[in-house]
């Protein structure tokens, strides 16, 4: 019965009580553990590259392809994992399931390098991504769920920057680890055994997630997030518009002056700026702790801020004056891979979020998948693509292969900064303008909810004429109205609405 049922002021209320204090800070902590493991154990091949190679007998094309063969998986398992959490899982089964894989990709890759056998590392490594980018979109939507609103920024710059500690950790600890090692063993049993260690991290973002799984009853957190219960379907891709497969190309062309950068960036370094093996380990390892060091005050600034287009722009651009530098000039890594971890954790805090600005919250899981699945499809195949180019041709074509890519990323910044600016401008505006417009957008749709009602009283009319989507358009003209703007003459019935909605 209707008065069984809890009031909207206290379902506030109850919101409000679940999701603040210690429960939200422990959560926050929790979340930020999720992606420690993977992210450690992901980049184990890049910190002791040369004793892979070495213990393998591996060339530098072979040795990207374990990087390349994390990514494969997830061109369409990525997508799928999302859709699965949004439709199947729910988010608590589906983190805990992912972070389970994540263990078991692990464990298989430590084991072939045991027993001397590349191709059982190729299946780990395969399994390890099913999970691992999964588990990130996971994250991700753990993130939306506890933090959507002016905190979701900072809480993103966060996890990045526990997930990049997590990076620059095993960079600095596990040539020491492997040299600890192999006291007691040799070649690739030294190795296999090294990873082995490795996967206890594995294990603790696996505790992480079942610890955050019980902080939320399942039941409760669905009616929360999704109270219209719309459902996720695959055919909703067909719906998201065009910005988002904007955000899905710089997520490509700029990640692959990361990543690849990172995997062969200590031997570079070594045979460039003659550094010894230890410091170009450390320098390599700059980027992430520059990274995990910035992360959180870059996502508190986009929050305080807003603007941010304007800050994957500068993010991007500052990404390509320090593959300049490292290209043309003899200036320390230290400097250059400093400057590029700052732009990579501000383009990390401001690109994300606006995902969740753009997608229905019921589709979260779904879109991150997605991004991430196109992500995985180019990382894959550009991953590669750099071994190659560093057996054929160097690491200077290497590098001016990296400045091509970001210039496309910069390019495409700026093709979504102005198709925003031509239709709503939600994603660079200001928090002041934000927060203007998305009340204007939440009057309207209690405007249209009050309209339904009084049809279904007086029996006039069609609810479905009644409850036609507002466009972007049409939020964008009652938002001008509200701050004052003068609206061109057939626009005008947008005023008066603009400010019945309001009062």
């Amino acid at each position: 019965m209707d008065g069984d049922q809890p009031s909207d002021v206290e379902n506030e209320g109850l919101r409000e009580k679940d999701n603040s204090g210690p429960i939200r800070f422990l959560a926050l902590f929790l979340m930020c553990l999720l992606g420690f493991g993977s992210y450690f154990c992901y980049d184990n091949p890049g910190a002791i590259q040369e004793n892979f190679t070495e213990d393998m007998s591996l060339s530098t094309t072979e040795f990207t392809l374990l990087y390349a063969v994390y990514a494969w998986p997830n061109v369409i398992l990525c997508f799928i994992g999302g859709f699965l959490i949004d439709r199947v899982f729910g988010i608590q089964f589906g983190t805990i399931l992912y972070a389970f894989i994540v263990v078991i990709g692990q464990l298989v890759f430590a084991a072939g390098a045991y027993y001397d056998s590349f191709g059982l590392m190729l299946v780990g490594r395969f399994i390890f991504g099913i999970g691992g980018e999964s588990l990130a979109v996971a994250q991700n939507n753990y993130a939306v769920v506890w933090f959507m609103g002016k905190e979701l920024n900072t809480v993103f710059g966060l996890q990045l920057s526990f997930a990049r500690v997590g990076s620059t950790v095993n960079l600095v600890v596990l040539g020491p680890l492997y040299n600890w090692v192999e006291q007691f063993y040799q070649g690739h049993t030294c190795l296999g055994v090294t990873l082995f260690i490795a996967t206890g991290t594995c294990l603790m973002s696996l505790l992480a997630a079942v610890l955050l799984g019980l902080l939320r009853n399942k039941k409760e957190t669905s009616a929360r997030d999704n109270p219209n219960n719309e459902v996720a379907r695959l055919t909703d891709i067909k719906d998201f518009n065009v910005t988002f497969w904007l955000i899905c190309i710089i997520c490509v062309v700029y990640y692959v002056a990361i990543f690849p950068l990172i995997a062969l960036g200590k031997v570079f370094f070594e045979r460039k700026f003659e550094m010894t093996d230890s410091d170009a380990s450390w320098a390599n390892s700059i980027l992430y702790i520059t990274s995990a060091a910035f992360s959180p005050i870059s996502g508190y600034l986009v929050d305080k801020t807003g603007r941010n287009v304007f800050w994957v722009s500068i993010s991007i651009f500052g990404t390509i004056v320090g593959h300049a530098m490292l290209a043309f000039t003899f200036v320390s890594p230290y400097i250059t891979m400093s400057l590029i971890g700052v732009a990579y954790s501000m383009l990390a805090g401001s690109l994300w979020p606006l995902v969740a600005y753009i997608i229905p919250q019921y589709q979260l899981g779904t879109a991150y998948g997605v991004a991430q699945a196109i992500q995985n499809l180019g990382l894959g195949v550009i991953t590669m693509l750099t071994g190659m180019i560093v057996d054929n041709w160097g690491y200077f074509m290497l590098e001016l292969f990296f400045l091509f890519c970001l210039f496309l990323a910069l390019l495409t910044a700026i093709a979504i900064w102005l198709y925003d600016a031509s239709h709503d401008g939600l994603l660079n505006m200001n928090n002041e303008q934000r927060q203007e417009f998305d009340k204007l957008k939440q009057a309207a749709n209690e405007a249209d909810r009050e309209k339904l009602l009084s049809v279904n009283a007086g029996g006039e009319g069609s609810s479905q004429d009644v409850l036609q989507p507002q466009s972007d358009f049409q939020i964008r003209n009652r938002y001008l109205s509200r701050i004052g703007a003068d609206l061109p003459s057939h626009l005008a019935p947008f005023k008066g609405i603009a400010y019945r909605t309001l009062r």
